[in-house]
């Protein structure tokens, strides 16, 4: 976590080698990210991003996305991991259902559904969940955080966040600011530390108090 410009998306950037460190190395289970193909890289990860894409094509295909050779079952499935399954039902077409080129016909928050349920049927071994949350109405943040805690189980996940609600939990929260990691450890450890993690927690509390106290009862 960071304000915005601290260098949480180059992270992601450079995990994916879209391009590579000048100094130091990325590993994974012990392998110098630089000496894996790009392809087979990248095939180990899932990414829901805040900026979804989606292809103009059927729901049905752009689940299959995640995984070309999955069953209709397994679609269903990774579906209703997502909280998606639902939605898709009250739909004429169901699953064939065709998207518009700008995705118009879905809102906000079934797009980001879609592309969990995209993640879920690729069944990637590490997970990057960039502010997936951040343009949806309260009510579809709840299931997006649900399918979202539903898929990271049993994942190595890097979680993005404004939020930081969304990152209370995390085993170990970086803390970044202009580039560089200025605080590391759980949510607890970094509140005691009473440093840069405590005081954007603190304001962020304080102002959601604030919204929720303007609220008329």
């Amino acid at each position: 976590m960071g304000p915005t410009g601290a260098g949480k998306t180059t992270i992601v950037n450079l995990l994916m080698r879209f391009y590579d460190v000048d100094g130091g190395a990325i590993r994974i289970d012990g392998s110098d990210i630089r000496d894996l193909p790009r392809d087979e890289l990248r095939r180990k990860f899932g990414m829901v991003l805040q900026d979804t894409w989606l292809l103009a094509a059927s729901i049905r295909d752009n689940i299959l996305y995640g995984n070309l050779d999955a069953t209709e079952e397994e679609v269903v499935a990774a579906a209703e991991a997502a909280h998606f399954d639902a939605f898709v039902r009250t739909l004429p077409e169901g699953y064939a259902t065709h998207i518009d080129d700008d995705a118009s016909n879905l809102s906000a928050g079934q797009r980001q559904l879609l592309t969990i349920a995209r993640a879920f049927i690729a069944d990637p071994a590490i997970l990057i969940l960039d502010e997936a949350t951040s343009s949806v109405d309260t009510r579809t943040e709840v299931l997006i955080q649900e399918a979202m805690a539903r898929l990271r189980k049993g994942r190595t996940s890097f979680v993005i966040a404004h939020r930081l609600s969304t990152i209370r939990n995390a085993d170990s929260i970086i803390v970044m600011d202009h580039g560089r990691i200025v605080e590391q450890g759980d949510h607890d450890e970094l509140l005691a530390r009473r440093g840069f993690y405590h005081d954007l927690y603190r304001s962020q509390f304080t102002e959601s108090f604030a919204e929720t106290a303007g609220t008329p009862g």
